[in-house]
């Protein structure tokens, strides 16, 4: 195998040439300004406020002289520049620019007094001798303030002095602007950058950094051998093309979006949020700008005539861990919800630790608590429950039809069902005299006469009378049936004759029919007797398998005075089961029992009736996922192992493919009666229900127009549920729309000490939301990504520095806040952020400037020298190494294996586990407890795609276990890895 693919740990990078930004080491020395020094370059022959002095006050002094109120002492404010320059009551001004003898500050640093030091002993903090030296060094200087470098808008700083960049000494090229910021940063520390790296390293760099693969053999060869000027170029185009860079810029997202397949807790079943994910995939390899791609998440559903891509786009909102626990109370949900979602805006897109405020007013930072409910206000204006009810279908979700096709149809049919729904209707209307007059006169061959209905795939009349032999309709085609044993027949006559008891291991074998799947609309059902001593269950119908087979299927059982519906994966965790209520099942009597499902997998697709009438339905148990396609034959009588029938007579049991009509189901329940109905209806009976029950069997078996817009009827229908059977689902957003956003803000962050209602706001130490802006989601999205906004830009460029350096220009990158550590390089943030602004949001070619700089391209060799002045690399004066975390380790030995399979979205796919490794964490009732490994392509996607990616700040691999093989690949934990990949 060649060296290129089996070495995954350095790194380096190319040159990439804007026409914009194009800047030779010639023309940048001519066109530069002379004389003009960068911010960070002034700074360092001096103490700046915001970088030097700032974070000493905010890790020492601001928790009792910061932000907060309630722990404020002294009534003094050292966070602010009022304050920093105020008189004290007692003891003149804390700080005297220029003067630090007469500055009360200075005079509690150094004095050796217990009772004045500051900070006190009892707060076991420390100033260190070089701090305390900055201290005097900045209030000597005049002590200049500036204010928190995050909470300024970015503004783009002068490129650094040409005539004082050294370029003689070094083989380094200056191909854009950041390479002159780099430079600059590393000749203030006396450094030099490295050489650019050889040709097959970099080519390897490029790839893993842009698609997380490593290259092909013959990709590097050519790159290698490619003489152009602008190889490099070329090269990242073509990596930006790939459908691989999608793929890998979303592993990042997804992370800090805290995309789960889960709920997350609880049952922790399963949910079907992969459209979003395949959403975020597309959006990177389209190029979405980031300020539309930021929109559509928060507010896509709030667009005017939003796409159905939009709309999904806001599963970002939905993302969050929910619960369905019944100990749970739904107003303490909704808090946790609007919680979660307000923490992750001020990770993911601000940078801030604003949850830290869902109990109080920030201790280090200017973020008050009516600030975080003003924003949770946004978030609680939704018709988003409390409770997920343990299915994927949780409160809002969207049908993602996969082919434009489909999409088109399953936006058109809803119109055109109704409009044939009422044609139908109309024809019903316009077919009374023709009613009438069979009402009057029927004729004798009418009576008794069988329905005939489309879709039908079996009938079993059972009314022989005697013997073991049934006669039977499958498919069409007449089949002989027989039982494993003797049948009993009733003694009393059924609706169309003597009929079969069913007890002691009597049943009969239709045989292999009936093998419907979970998205396949049929109806079933028989006429059954049940004894008046009746107790237990037994199967009237079941095409299902026993207790060793998890009972994978689907029956309709009797079970003491109900009638029930199962369709089941894997009892009892992956199912869902329908029974009737109110004592539905009459026993002592004959009685038509009959099912309708419509495929859409959930247990509002049943309806049950009894004697043609739809019935009050419990439905409990609404879990079911995957097939439910049974091996086993169906049966009348019995499972295929267990649910006997007890001394229960049964008779023309049907089954359709299609959900039949009410007016259809009560058609096969009045045939058999039709003398009985007709001699109450003429007698001038006042009860409607015997000649709406003739009416429909009128319409199912002597109007003909009826029929044919019935089965046009059911032909959309039947197309829909097709759709959305095999459709996915995803978890959306929408908004109220009676209500204006409203919060209250909770004592202590407790869902039930609501205090102060405050409405949907912004901080208010940021820039203020736009008059002319909705106070809703869409509002909230745009004042992120306005020009104003200090903090959106600068996030997300640091957080791709960091995807592609390891670690960011800001190391902490949910956290700008005046206890981060500065920016190594804040001019060089500053730059990059306007810049990602001013080229229209533009990720790619953010990357691209990156990815084609000199200071990229470096070599990754280092020198005691740069181990002692840069030794995380942070300044970059040399190409950066840093260990690939679990899932690029796994795809990048499943590409070199030849194994991976380049398939991109769909489904989450499940690979090699070990046997039982869920079922010791995971609860009893969940579906997601017995871990059903793929096969095939499955086992070797792309690690984005496996079940259970883990969210942010929980790895929820279901319950809180993680695969095997990220343990073994040493993937780190989500508090620590935050989408930063390990440094070497």
């Amino acid at each position: 195998m060649a060296l290129d693919n089996i070495m995954i740990f350095a790194r380096s990078s190319p040159r990439r040439t804007l026409v914009n930004l194009r800047v030779s080491a010639k023309l940048f020395c001519v066109g530069a300004v002379a004389g003009a020094a960068t911010t960070g370059q002034a700074a360092d022959a001096g103490v700046r406020f915001s970088r030097d002095i700032q974070p000493i006050l905010a890790e020492n002094c601001f928790a009792c002289h910061g932000p907060d109120t309630k722990a404020r002492k002294a009534n003094l404010r050292l966070d602010t520049k009022d304050g920093i320059f105020a008189n004290t009551p007692k003891h003149g001004r804390v700080v005297v620019p220029g003067k630090p003898d007469q500055s009360e500050l200075w005079k509690r640093i150094v004095t050796t007094d217990p009772d004045e030091v500051m900070p006190p002993p009892e707060s076991h903090k420390e100033l260190k001798p070089e701090q305390k030296e900055k201290f005097k060094q900045w209030i000597g200087d005049g002590a200049p303030w500036q204010s928190h470098w995050a909470y300024a808008k970015p503004e783009r700083p002068p490129l650094p002095d040409a005539t004082k960049l050294n370029l003689h000494d070094t083989h380094f090229k200056i191909r854009n602007p950041l390479d002159a910021f780099v430079l600059a940063r590393l000749q203030s520390k006396g450094l030099t950058p490295n050489p650019e790296a050889d040709r097959r390293t970099l080519a390897r760099r490029l790839s893993l950094d842009l698609t997380g693969l490593l290259p092909k053999p013959e990709t590097v060869a050519a790159f290698v051998k490619d003489r152009s000027p602008n190889y490099c170029e070329k090269f990242v185009k073509k990596l930006l093309a790939s459908p691989a860079w999608g793929e890998h810029r979303a592993r990042y997202w997804l992370d800090a979006a805290r995309y789960a397949d889960t709920h997350g807790l609880h049952f922790d079943n399963y949910r079907e949020m992969w459209p979003y994910r395949d959403w975020v995939i597309n959006a990177f390899n389209r190029n979405l700008p980031f300020n539309q791609f930021t929109i559509e998440q928060f507010a896509g559903d709030l667009l005017p005539e939003p796409t159905d891509d939009q709309i999904v786009a806001t599963g970002f909102q939905r993302c969050n861990m929910t619960t369905n626990e019944g100990g749970t109370i739904e107003e303490e949900n909704l808090a946790n919800y609007a919680n979660d979602r307000v923490t992750t805006l001020g990770w993911v897109f601000l940078g801030t630790t604003i949850n830290c405020c869902a109990c109080h007013d920030h201790k280090f930072d200017p973020f008050t608590q009516k600030d975080f409910y003003s924003l949770a206000a946004f978030f609680r204006n939704t018709t988003q429950t409390g409770f997920d009810k343990n299915i994927r279908e949780s409160d809002l979700y969207r049908v993602v039809p996969q082919t434009a096709a489909e999409s088109a149809r399953w936006q058109a049919l809803p119109a055109q069902i109704e409009a044939a729904r009422q044609a139908r209707n109309a024809q019903a209307e316009a077919a009374g005299a023709a009613f009438d007059n069979w009402l009057a006169a029927p004729m004798a061959a009418t009576l008794g006469k069988d329905v005939h209905l489309p879709g039908q795939v079996v009938c079993v009349p059972l009314n022989e009378g005697e013997g073991t032999n049934l006669s039977a309709r499958v498919d069409g085609k007449s089949k002989r049936l027989a039982g494993p044993f003797a049948l009993t027949w009733s003694t009393n006559l059924g609706p169309f004759g003597l009929a079969p008891v069913f007890a002691e291991k009597q049943n009969v074998v239709i045989g292999d029919v009936g093998n419907f799947d979970t998205g396949e609309p049929f109806s079933f059902g028989a006429w059954v007797f049940v004894p008046l001593d009746f107790k237990g269950e037994g199967a009237v119908l079941a095409r299902m398998g026993g207790e060793e087979q998890h009972h994978r299927g689907w029956d309709l059982l009797v079970r003491d005075e109900e009638f029930v519906v199962q369709m089941i994966n894997r009892w009892p965790n992956i199912a869902m089961e329908a029974k009737s209520k109110d004592k539905a099942l009459k026993h002592g009597q004959w009685q038509h029992l009959f099912v309708t499902y419509d495929g859409s997998g959930r247990t509002k697709g049943l309806k049950l009736f009894a004697d043609g009438v739809e019935v009050g339905t419990n439905r409990d148990r609404n879990s079911l996922e995957g097939g439910i396609r049974s091996p086993f034959p169906l049966r009348i009588g019995s499972r295929e192992q267990g649910a006997q029938l007890k001394n229960v007579a049964v008779q023309d049991a049907r089954i359709f493919r299609g959900a039949l009509s009410s007016a259809e189901v009560r058609a096969l329940a009045a045939a058999p009666l039709l003398k009985k109905l007709f001699d109450e209806v003429l007698s001038g009976s006042t009860n409607t229900a015997p000649r709406d029950a003739l009416k429909d069997y009128f319409f199912v078996t002597q109007d003909r127009n009826w029929q044919q817009a019935q089965a046009k009827l059911a032909a959309l229908e039947n197309e829909l549920a097709a759709i959305r059977g095999r459709s996915p689902v995803t978890l959306v957003q929408q908004e109220k729309k009676e209500s204006e956003p409203m919060a209250q803000i909770l004592f202590r962050g407790q869902y039930d000490k609501p205090k102060d209602k405050v409405g949907a706001a912004t901080p208010a130490v940021l820039h203020p939301l736009s008059p002319k802006a909705a106070q809703n989601r869409l509002g909230l999205a745009q004042w992120l990504v306005s020009p104003e906004n200090p903090l959106t830009a600068r996030v997300t460029v640091n957080r791709f520095w960091q995807e592609i350096f390891g670690v960011g220009l800001v190391k902490s990158a949910e956290d700008f806040g005046t206890t981060s550590e500065p920016p190594v390089n804040q001019d060089l943030l500053d730059w990059l952020a306007v810049e990602f602004q001013s080229s229209g949001w533009n990720i790619k070619r953010l990357f691209e400037l990156i990815v084609t700089s000199s200071a990229y391209r470096q070599s990754a060799e280092t020198t005691p020298e740069k181990l002692e002045k840069d030794p995380q690399n942070r300044l970059l004066s040399r190409g950066s190494r840093f260990r690939m975390d679990a899932e690029m380790v796994r795809d990048c030995a499943l590409a070199a294996s030849g194994l991976l399979v380049e398939k991109i979205g769909g489904p989450s796919v499940k690979p090699y586990q070990p046997d039982g490794i869920w079922e010791a964490v995971a609860m009893p009732e969940s579906n997601t407890r017995y871990y059903q490994r793929d096969s095939g392509e499955g086992l070797y996607r792309r690690s984005l795609t496996r079940f259970g990616n883990a969210p942010l700040r929980r790895r929820r691999w279901t319950s809180s276990t993680r695969p095997a093989w990220k343990s073994a690949l040493c993937a780190a934990s989500a508090q620590t890895r935050r989408s930063r990949p390990w440094r070497l």
